[in-house]
């Protein structure tokens, strides 16, 4: 078995580490804007406590909730706990529209937050350079930092900024302790006042605004998928890791707000009031060690909200609401792409809006909010279900706790889009909508994905392979003519050597054909010199290499056409003459080996025989192959399962040992790797009964990098895949290459025999 690097988290602690960045880091700013409203009202005596209790409250009931949205949705799309299981495609699509706008705005406030703080400090960041705040400049190298070091995989993140998010802890505790040790300990007394037609606006307010401690808090239900271990397993350490954090806040706002309320100036624009209560309330230098922990802390929540965008858009890929290119794991096993468009879209904010913390609330409360009142009324719909199939009593007490959740925050939702419509929270009626078309039209485009647990279920019951699948393993394919494109490049060339290959185990003929682009020819003068000139020089390369085949006994025959190159070859292609094309990834226009020529995903696109891909590397292990041992790469389906007749005629012509792969991953099911291993089993014992020595690996989480590592852990010569895999044929007419393909392609440290779905 080929090795493989886990990148996941271990337990509570590591996933509180980090992910909760952003909850940790609210009491440094909720205090503000919240003291500013009751004591310029003149009412902070009466509405403090009131306010501080029933967010507290709110964040307990709450937290409850998200217990069952854990469970319910383990496969990290669960932050608003609408899954398209129980609510629709309407419900994935709000959801992630809300997410992915409160998570980039998790990213501004946080960034923004951290620049204000470095200012209370050092003020000189206000001045200006080449028109522009020197914090503008500070926050875009963050951004670009942050995103740098999220894409390096959720452990590398816990390493970067787990210490940052676990000295803001021990921070919030030394307040806690300071507190209690110079004030004793006194909780927030709720005066019934506070609820009076005159006060409740302010008490309203307050609570809408203290609320924001619980920004973040949906972060642990999209972690989930980032936890190993069982669906089960995977959501009891994210609800332990969210415990660690929301418990901690929570002390905080009960114990340590008293003290921000007595000992700080919320009217004071210079410093902040948790700066304030820091410099009073703890010995020198601790306050100044506590502004670096605050910097520190507010750069992890930035990390966990890109967190977040990552395993969001892992759930989303598999569900088909995403292309699955912008969804693709890196080599670090998680979904890079998104994150950059967020720091890009973060960057843009920053340059063109600023870095005041204050422009960007608005919006960001109303996202807080949103999220929480659709969470509380999709566990209470959820758990009503439950209760009518179950009946059981304890469910009633759960649906009342959730729906008076559900109440409070539909409450701070209406209050604070009442109060802050103008200042920013109208564009979720703008950004929303956009994004609900955009995640339906690729839904659309793409289809829904297919049960692959469904399949394999029928299969290892009826324990035979598909019928189709039968008569096709041993169809006696031949490999008797086989086409090499040839633009007379050397990386062209590198085709020769495996053509020969074949020729001379299947006594085939190779058909040598150049294309003359119709945009380097005149189209409409077939005498002039230009094209002859062409013609003739085709023919003499043509000539030449057909001389040095001849020499080896081998039968060649040439071609010559003009037009499009993808065009030509795949007509030749699909004539009915050939079984195989061997081609290159890149030709005489290469231009990165990072991408794959045009032409040669356009016949990949529309080639009915299978083609052998050489991507040419200074490695002479990806230029040949001696056809010895084949990593087949299966997921279940029956498009996939195409490549299988050609692994069988392979194997026995070449005595070959193949090695069945399955990547377990696109699942909700914790059972999948134990099917996939019983469905792999099957295939690989059908195989060994025309003896063919195979074995099978089900393994990994990202399928691209798995491929690879197997690859190279096994010392395979050939991989062996299908153009698409489960997203189906389908797609075919958006999607030329699958993005699992598209990226072995670019990487292969050996030849691919690639099949084109059917």
């Amino acid at each position: 078995m080929g090795a493989h690097v886990d990148h996941k988290l271990s337990g509570p602690v590591e996933g509180a580490l980090a992910g909760g960045g952003d909850p940790a880091t609210s009491p440094l700013y909720v205090f503000g804007p919240f003291l500013k409203l009751l004591v310029a009202g003149g009412v902070a005596s009466i509405c403090f406590g009131a306010a501080v209790w029933l967010a507290v409250f709110t964040v307990v009931t709450v937290s409850a909730m998200y217990w069952l949205v854990m469970h319910w949705i383990p496969d990290g799309s669960g932050g608003s706990g609408l899954n398209e299981e129980e609510f629709g495609g309407w419900a994935v699509k709000i959801n992630a529209s809300i997410t992915v706008i409160e998570y980039t705005l998790t990213f501004l406030v946080s960034v923004a937050a951290l620049v204000t703080f470095i200012a209370d400090r050092y003020p000189a960041l206000n001045q200006h350079l080449m028109g522009m705040p020197l914090r503008t400049y500070v926050a875009v190298l963050l951004t670009l930092a942050v995103g740098f070091a999220v894409n390096l995989g959720p452990k590398i993140s816990a390493r970067l900024f787990g210490p940052a998010t676990a000295a803001v802890l021990l921070l919030l505790w030394a307040m806690i302790l300071a507190t209690i040790w110079r004030f004793g300990f006194h909780l927030p007394s709720i005066h019934w006042e506070a609820f009076a037609p005159k006060n409740l606006h302010y008490t309203l307010g307050g609570y809408a605004r203290i609320l924001a401690l619980m920004t973040g808090i949906e972060i642990f239900a999209n972690l989930v998928a980032a936890y190993q271990g069982t669906a089960a397993e995977r959501a009891n350490k994210a609800f332990g890791s969210l415990l660690i954090i929301m418990g901690t806040t929570s002390l905080t706002m009960l114990i340590v707000g008293p003290a921000i309320h007595d000992l700080s100036n919320p009217l004071n624009p210079e410093v902040s009031v948790f700066t304030q209560t820091m410099d009073k309330l703890l010995p020198h230098p601790l306050p100044y060690v506590g502004t670096l922990i605050g910097i520190a802390v507010l750069l992890s929540a930035a990390a966990a909200s890109a967190q977040g965008i990552q395993n969001l858009s892992l759930g989303l890929r598999y569900r088909h609401y995403i292309p699955a290119w912008l969804g693709e794991r890196n080599r670090f096993q998680v979904a890079d792409r998104p994150v950059w468009l967020q720091v890009l879209v973060c960057v843009v904010c920053f340059i063109i809006f600023g870095t005041l913390e204050e422009t960007y609330l608005a919006l960001y409360a109303a996202g807080v909010f949103i999220l929480l009142s659709l969470t509380g009324w999709a566990a209470v719909k959820r758990l009503l279900r439950h209760y009518r199939e179950e009946g059981k009593t304890y469910l009633l007490f759960t649906i009342l706790g959730t729906g008076l959740a559900a109440l409070l925050t539909t409450g701070a939702t209406l209050i604070i889009f009442e109060e802050r419509f103008m200042e920013g929270a109208w564009c979720y009626f703008i950004l929303v909508p956009v994004l609900y078309f955009i995640f339906g039209y690729v839904r659309k485009r793409l289809g829904a994905p297919g049960k692959i647990e469904d399949r394999l279920g029928s299969l290892i019951v009826s324990s035979t392979l598909p019928p189709d699948l039968n008569e096709k393993l041993y169809a006696g394919v031949k490999f008797e003519n086989i086409l090499v494109p040839l633009d007379q490049s050397p990386y062209a060339e590198l085709t020769l050597a495996p053509a020969q290959t074949m020729a001379r185990h299947y006594d085939g003929t190779v058909y040598l054909l150049t294309v003359l682009s119709d945009k380097e020819v005149p189209a409409d003068e077939p005498g002039t010199s230009l094209l002859t000139s062409k013609q003739d020089s085709a023919r003499e390369y043509l000539d030449d290499v057909v001389a040095d085949m001849s020499v080896g006994g081998y039968k060649v025959e040439t071609m010559i056409r003009i037009g499009n190159p993808a065009e030509e070859i795949g007509k030749v292609a699909k004539s009915g003459l050939i079984d195989l094309v061997i081609m290159t990834t890149h030709g005489r226009s290469r231009i990165s080996r990072m991408l794959i020529s045009s032409v040669t995903t356009e016949v990949i696109f529309q080639t009915t025989p299978p083609l052998l891909v050489i991507r040419p590397t200074d490695d002479w292990r990806s230029n040949r192959t001696r056809f010895k041992r084949l990593l087949v790469c299966l997921d279940g389906s029956d498009v996939a399962e195409q490549v299988l007749p050609y692994v069988h005629e392979l194997s026995i012509k070449f005595d070959s040992e193949v090695i069945l792969l399955t990547v377990p991953e696109g699942s909700d099911s914790d059972h999948f790797p134990e099917t996939a291993s019983k469905y792999l089993e099957g295939i690989s014992a059908a195989l060994q009964n025309k003896g063919v020595k195979s074995r099978y690996m089900v393994t990994g989480s990202g399928p691209v990098q798995t491929i690879l590592e197997v690859c190279k852990g096994e010392s395979a010569d050939l991989i062996m895949m299908v153009s698409h895999g489960r997203g189906g044929t389908a797609r075919q007419e958006h999607v030329k290459l699958g993005s699992i393909v598209d990226s072995v392609l670019q990487q292969t440290p050996c030849p691919v025999f690639l099949v084109s779905a059917r």
